[in-house]
C-alpha cells in the first residue's frame, strides 16, 4: 500500500435538491512520484462530482480533493442513509487500487401530483372519471380521497377509497358519478366538482372536475312536442269556433200548435186558496200542488259560530317525521344501487333535516356537539353500529342493527347524557365510510371498513373530543 486516505466528515446529510462537500485527504506514501485518478462509485454516483479528478504526489506529501454531492429532488434519491464510496486508482502501480468509502443521509420528501383523467365528463345518469395520483417524493404516501360540490348535486362512489403509493409509483382511483336530479328535456348543464387528496398533517390536494349532464330526450323533441301541442290545440279552437249552425222551426210550429189545441184552463182548477178562520176545520181533501224541493242544509261553521251546538273543531293532523329511513327509501326509488342516508341531532338544535351520500351532517364552527345519530342504507343488507360517549365511552352501550330501509339511532337524545365523540359502524354488502369533525381537531380523514368488519370513527378514545359533524358513502 503506497496510499494513506481519509473522508472528512465520513457521514454526510443532503436534502434532495440541494448539495453537500466531502473532503478526502490523500498522502503518497510512496518513495516514487505518482498520479491518482478519482471514480465515484456506488448508487450515489450519478449525483457525485470530484474536483479535481486528478491529483500528482511527490513522496511523503498529501493532497486534498473535493466530493460534491448533489441528489435531484426526485424519487430516485431513497430517503435514508446511502453508501458511497471513491475508487482511486494510482498511475504507476495501476493494481494497488484503493477504495475510501463514506456514508451520505438523504432527508425525505413529500410531493404528489393528482389528476382527473379526462378532467370533462358527459353522461344522462353517471360519469366514470379516473383520479391519476402520483408519488413525485421520495417516501411511501398514504392519502384518502373524498369528493364534494356545490349544491350536493352530484353522488360520488370512489373505489378505493383510500390508496397507499410507492415512490416513483402512480395509482389510479375509479370515480363514479350519479346525479341527484334527472333532466328529462331540456339542454345540458354542468356541474362543477371536487375530489380531494387529504394526507395526514398536510393541507389537503384539490382537483377540479366538471360532470357535463345531458338531457334524457334532446331538447329538439320538446320543441317538436310544443308545436305539435300548439297546433292541436289551434285546431280544435278553430273547428268548434267554425262549426255550422243548424236552426229549425219545428220547435216553434209544435209550441204554437200546442197552445191553439188545448183547452183553455179551468177557473177551479187554479182558485186561491181562502185563508181559514181559526175557529173553521180543515178541508179534509185539499188540493195540492207538487211539493218545493227541500232546501240543502247550511254548511257547518268551520268557526263554531254562537248559534246551536256548534261544530266540534278539526283536530290538527301531524305530519310524519322524515327519518334518514324516509330520505333512503325515496332515493332508492329514484336511483338503484347502495345509497346510506343520515341526520343528527344537535344540542341546542334537535334532529336535522337527513342528508345522503357524502353530504354534511352536524355543525362546524359552532362547538355544537352531536348527542345522537340516524342512519340508514339501501343495498348493504343492513347497518350495525355502536354510539361513543363522550366520557363514558363503551359504559351500557349496546350494538344496534337495522335493515336496509329501517332507521338505525346511536347515542341518546336525553339531556342528561353525554354527547358523541364517536361510534363503531359496519355494513354487511360493500364497505362504508365515514370522515368525521371533532372538537378542536377538524376533519380526520375518510374512514372506510372491510366488506362485514367494522371500524371505529371518531376522536381517539383518550382524548374524549366531542363529535360535531359527519359525512357517509357506502
Amino acid at each position: 500500500m503506497t496510499l494513506w486516505t481519509s473522508l472528512e466528515p465520513a457521514s454526510a446529510t443532503v436534502d434532495p435538491g440541494g448539495s453537500t462537500t466531502v473532503r478526502l485527504r490523500l498522502r503518497n506514501t510512496g518513495d516514487v512520484v505518482d498520479e491518482y485518478r478519482f471514480e465515484p462509485v456506488g448508487p450515489v454516483a450519478p449525483w457525485t462530482t470530484v474536483e479535481p479528478q486528478t491529483i500528482r504526489l511527490f513522496p511523503g506529501t498529501t493532497g486534498t480533493v473535493e466530493l460534491t454531492f448533489a441528489p435531484p429532488r426526485t424519487p430516485d434519491a431513497t430517503a435514508g442513509p446511502n453508501p458511497y464510496a471513491v475508487r482511486i486508482t494510482p498511475t504507476e502501480h495501476p493494481e494497488a487500487t484503493t477504495v475510501p468509502e463514506g456514508n451520505l443521509t438523504i432527508t425525505p420528501f413529500s410531493e404528489i401530483r393528482a389528476e382527473l383523467v379526462p378532467p370533462t365528463v358527459k353522461g344522462r345518469f353517471r360519469g366514470r372519471p379516473k383520479l391519476a395520483i402520483d408519488n413525485i417524493g421520495n417516501t411511501k404516501l398514504t392519502a384518502s380521497i373524498s369528493g364534494s360540490d356545490n349544491g350536493d348535486n352530484l353522488s360520488y362512489d370512489i373505489h378505493p377509497g383510500s390508496v397507499q403509493v410507492d415512490p416513483g409509483r402512480a395509482v389510479f382511483v375509479d370515480t363514479r358519478l350519479k346525479p341527484r336530479q334527472i333532466i328529462w328535456f331540456g339542454s345540458k348543464e354542468q356541474r362543477p366538482y371536487q375530489l380531494t387528496v387529504q394526507r395526514s398533517g398536510t393541507t389537503p390536494v384539490d382537483i377540479d372536475g366538471t360532470f357535463i349532464q345531458r338531457g334524457f330526450l334532446p331538447g329538439w323533441l320538446a320543441t317538436f312536442l310544443g308545436i305539435f301541442l300548439a297546433l292541436a290545440i289551434t285546431f280544435v279552437m278553430l273547428w268548434i269556433s267554425q262549426r255550422p249552425q243548424v236552426d229549425t222551426r219545428a220547435k216553434d210550429f209544435t209550441e204554437t200548435g200546442a197552445a191553439n189545441t188545448l183547452p183553455p184552463p179551468s177557473p177551479t182548477a187554479v182558485a186561491p186558496a181562502q185563508p181559514v178562520a181559526p175557529s173553521q176545520e180543515p178541508d179534509p181533501n185539499p188540493v195540492v200542488s207538487a211539493p218545493p224541493q227541500a232546501a240543502e242544509p247550511p254548511a257547518p261553521d268551520s268557526g263554531g259560530g254562537s248559534g246551536g251546538d256548534g261544530g266540534s273543531p278539526k283536530k290538527e293532523t301531524k305530519e310524519p317525521e322524515v327519518t334518514a329511513a324516509t330520505a333512503v327509501t325515496q332515493l332508492a326509488a329514484r336511483s338503484a344501487g347502495r345509497h346510506i342516508c343520515y341526520r343528527a341531532y344537535v344540542a341546542d338544535q334537535g334532529w336535522q333535516a337527513p342528508v345522503c351520500d357524502g353530504a354534511e351532517a352536524g355543525t362546524v364552527g359552532k362547538d355544537l356537539p352531536i348527542k345522537a345519530l340516524n342512519i340508514a342504507v339501501s343495498g348493504t343488507n343492513g347497518v350495525q353500529g355502536t354510539g361513543a360517549f363522550q366520557h363514558k365511552i363503551w359504559k351500557d352501550t349496546k350494538s344496534s342493527k337495522a335493515v336496509d330501509g329501517i332507521d338505525l339511532y346511536l347515542g341518546s337524545t336525553k339531556e342528561s347524557d353525554e354527547s358523541l365523540q364517536g361510534f363503531t359502524i359496519l355494513v354487511f354488502e360493500g364497505s362504508v365510510c365515514g370522515n368525521p369533525h371533532v372538537q378542536d381537531g377538524g376533519w380526520l380523514g375518510v374512514v372506510c371498513t372491510d366488506p362485514g368488519d367494522w371500524k371505529y370513527i371518531g376522536s381517539r378514545v383518550e382524548s374524549h373530543k366531542q363529535l360535531e359533524a359527519v359525512r357517509f358513502t357506502v
